[in-house]
């Protein structure tokens, strides 16, 4: 008979819980973690006084508050003391951002990336390890980074983060996270960087574009959706059951390849003709409204939709085509994977909005009468930052789930 967790395993276990809705959540009074967690008031205050004690919340009033005597004091994360460096790295940017727990942003770092995309990955590594180190050494003295994150428009092996593929900049078989933690470990002399024990972690950016907007976004609440995120290629997070769905190797959600026109299809950057992202994508928008196919990007998107909207008929055509082939993808998506909700992000964002009318036909065309009767679809609600915040989430799952642990690897700021 197999045992029971031990009380170690469960006081830890409970820390966790405690800490990730402090982390989802902010300010939360202890009457209200206790019935959440279903745990009684002595407990709660023993798990707070732990957390409280390595520096991972604290205590005090609340802000505001109408009920008559005393009031109860609410846990809130230490969003200066512990943080994470999020990385993404984006079609027109390399950004990178210092994230406290909580979920507020400390301090970031952009830039646009050099013509032509730089090809070496070394280059890209030591551009983003300054403002690694930048951030850092801003940091207050004795906060601690418990971990990074890194997001890729590209294919990604999942556990090892391996980047198999990146279309845009060439890269293959990568070992990114390795060239990420050297470039860092040459640090400034006097600054204390993540320890060895700080994993760099590497993903997909749909995949991250899914966990932010799970869990700070528009799908909070919303245990099974899907999350379509278009740039110059067109890529899905799947949420099931409040977890991300990776598959076998981590290359789940790789939708832009579904086939959707292969008979008269256009040629597809992977070799086959009639994929999605070859039939919506960006690309397949801008030579549909006679523009310049090269100049990609969320503002050459967003001038179509707004040409279409102030009547140029090129520009309204060209989104009526692309949102018909964005209606079957989605079709086939919910036929398949039967979510509560759809989440469209990137520049699919614009182009929705100036098409909703022909994605909702081909849906409510081709999905099944069962799959769409609940369905809904939404538009993402974080913008620019949503890979951010989401390489942040995936670096905070450690000290979310071991808090006490994670917190004695990682080295405070001096």
């Amino acid at each position: 008979m197999k045992a029971g967790p031990s009380q170690e395993e469960v006081r830890q276990q409970n820390l966790g819980a405690l800490l990730r809705h402090v982390h989802y959540d902010g300010a939360t009074s202890r009457t209200e973690l206790a019935t959440r967690l279903g745990l009684n008031r002595s407990t709660i205050l023993g798990l707070v006084g732990d957390l409280a004690a390595a520096g991972l919340v604290r205590e005090e009033l609340p802000q505001e508050t109408r009920r008559a005597g005393r009031p109860s004091l609410v846990v809130r994360p230490e969003s200066t003391r512990v943080h994470v460096l999020a990385v993404d790295l984006g079609v027109e940017r390399l950004a990178a951002a210092l994230i406290g727990l909580g979920g507020v942003f400390l301090d970031r770092r952009e830039c646009p990336w050099p013509s032509g995309h730089p090809q070496d990955p070394a280059q890209v590594a030591a551009v983003l390890a300054g403002f690694a180190r930048e951030m850092l050494d801003g940091a207050p003295a004795g906060s601690s980074c418990v971990g990074i994150a890194v997001a890729v428009r590209g294919i990604v092996r999942h556990p090892d983060g391996l980047v198999s593929l990146t279309p845009n900049m060439g890269w293959r078989d990568l070992d990114f996270a390795g060239a990420f933690t050297e470039r860092l470990r040459q640090g400034v002399p006097g600054l204390d960087v993540p320890g060895p024990d700080v994993p760099v972690l590497v993903a997909n950016d749909a995949n991250l574009g899914a966990l932010a907007e799970h869990r700070r976004g528009v799908g909070r609440g919303t245990r099974n959706l899907v999350y379509l995120n278009g740039e110059i290629g067109i890529g899905a997070g799947v949420i099931v059951e409040g977890e991300l769905l990776r598959g076998a190797r981590g290359y789940a959600g790789e939708i832009g390849h579904m086939n959707v026109n292969p008979y008269r299809g256009r040629p597809c950057g992977c070799g086959a003709h009639g994929c999605l992202e070859a039939e919506a994508g960006e690309r397949a928008l801008l030579e549909a409204a006679g523009r310049d196919a090269t100049v990609t990007g969320a503002e050459a998107v967003r001038s179509v939709v707004v040409a279409a909207d102030y009547g140029d008929v090129t520009a309204r055509e060209a989104l009526h085509r692309v949102g018909d082939w964005l209606g079957i993808g989605i079709a086939n998506l919910v036929n398949v994977l039967d979510p509560d909700l759809v989440i469209l992000g990137g520049t699919l964002r614009d182009v929705f909005l100036g098409s909703a009318a022909q994605v909702r036909s081909r849906i409510n065309t081709n999905a099944l009468a069962a799959v769409r009767e609940h369905l809904r679809l939404r538009v993402g609600e974080l913008g620019a930052d949503t890979v951010l915040i989401g390489a942040a989430e995936l670096a905070f799952t450690e000290v979310l789930t071991n808090p006490l642990e994670t917190l004695t690897r990682s080295a405070p700021v001096t």
